[in-house]
């Protein structure tokens, strides 16, 4: 059920990232069905994160941090929870069986191909997509779910096609835009990239069984993207215009609001607008670091740097209290590859690396509620 032949010269193997039944199958696959080219689901960014794990270090985090890229690889990871859940189960590491598919294929000294996007444009996209309330929803994951034994087992995943069309529809129902990008783009992108393949000889594609009958579909069908549509998937849309006006135009009311009221000599307005602005901005930074069980000198870095950063919009609370973090409870190797497994909720919180991840995510997410309460509150107390 896991194998669909579009021709002759062209077999799809649909299988579990996680599973060494699915990679004994790509290696016999590679063995028997003799391709010329071996297409994998993967990009050169995931590859490398397969095959040298050890390049994710504290210096690889503290540059996530001060990227802002700490809430695409939280996203990241909730994504592939479920799916990792199921490798530890089988004792895999997630992607072995791509891997499998590429060591035969190089034992053969076939060409190896690598047909899926690049994962920081899929996440970037897919996150760009979710609306406020998707974004929620997976941020509720983080903080509300709790860790459940999971009883899907992957032989019954790449047995029953109806499970895999379940757990397809659940991504959907959680974050729609996410489910677009993750699985109906991706799609259309392996399917034009194995299409290429076509003309250079007989080919093997080891893809994600939840990728099968779309991939297989737009295959038969020739339902395949042109160069166009191809830069199009490619293309990371700039933020909305408006969240730039919101993003510069808080900073410049309140600062405009604070030199106004100077102006006017209102000593006692000026200052209860000061001490609001500092013990909202402070106390709700803080909470967020807090709720994160980050370290004492992460939540006071928080709680000082809120208040100066919500008014520069190239700053983040966030960041300097993730870098603390990072500083005062530097995550050991063991740490950050139990991390990368990733088979239980609570390693948010126990993992350093996790806790480093969220200290900075609820930090940041805890001055902005705080920017705007104060905001409003001092604009209410002048009005």
């Amino acid at each position: 059920m896991t194998v669909v032949d579009i021709d002759e010269n062209l077999r799809l193997l649909g299988t579990a990232h996680i599973s060494r039944v699915s990679a004994d199958a790509a290696k016999r696959e590679v063995e028997e069905y003799e391709p010329d080219i071996v297409a994998v689901e993967l990009c050169k960014s995931r590859l490398g994160a397969l095959t040298q794990p050890e390049h994710f270090d504290n210096e690889t985090l503290g540059k996530v941090l001060r990227e802002g890229k700490a809430p695409l690889v939280l996203f990241q990871s909730m994504m592939a929870l479920e799916q990792r859940k199921l490798g530890l189960a089988e004792g895999e590491k997630p992607g072995t069986d791509l891997l499998a598919a590429i060591d035969a294929a190089k034992d053969a000294e076939k060409n190896v191909a690598l047909v899926d996007r690049d994962i920081q444009v899929t996440l970037r996209r897919a996150w760009r997509k979710m609306s406020f309330r998707e974004k929620w929803r997976i941020i509720s994951v983080i903080l509300f779910a709790e860790d459940e034994d999971d009883d899907v087992k992957v032989d019954e995943l790449l047995e029953n096609t109806d499970l895999i069309t379940q757990m397809m529809d659940e991504l959907r129902d959680v974050a729609p835009g996410a489910g677009e990008v993750l699985i109906d783009e991706r799609d259309e992108y392996l399917a034009a990239n194995i299409q290429k393949l076509r003309t250079e000889g007989k080919v093997l594609a080891v893809i994600g069984a939840g990728h099968l009958e779309g991939v297989a579909e737009r295959l038969r069908c020739g339902d395949v993207a042109d160069e166009q549509r191809m830069q199009d998937l490619k293309h990371i849309a700039p933020p909305n215009p408006a969240w730039k006006i919101v993003k510069w135009g808080i900073p410049v009311l309140m600062v405009g609001l604070f030199a106004w009221i100077a102006s006017q000599g209102d000593v006692a307005s000026l200052k209860d607008a000061a001490v609001t602005w500092l013990t909202l901005n402070a106390a709700l930074a803080a909470l967020g670091a807090l709720l994160a069980r980050g370290h004492p000198f992460a939540i006071l870095t928080a709680a000082i740097a809120s208040p100066i950063t919500s008014l520069n919009p190239m700053l983040a609370a966030g960041w300097f209290a993730g870098l603390v973090q990072l500083k005062v409870a530097a995550p050991s190797t063991k740490e950050l590859q139990e991390f990368l497994k990733l088979d239980q909720l609570s390693l948010f919180w126990k993992n350093k690396v996790g806790r480093v991840l969220l200290v900075t995510a609820l930090a940041n997410l805890g001055s902005t509620a705080g920017a705007w309460i104060a905001g409003s509150a001092i604009i209410g107390s002048l009005i």
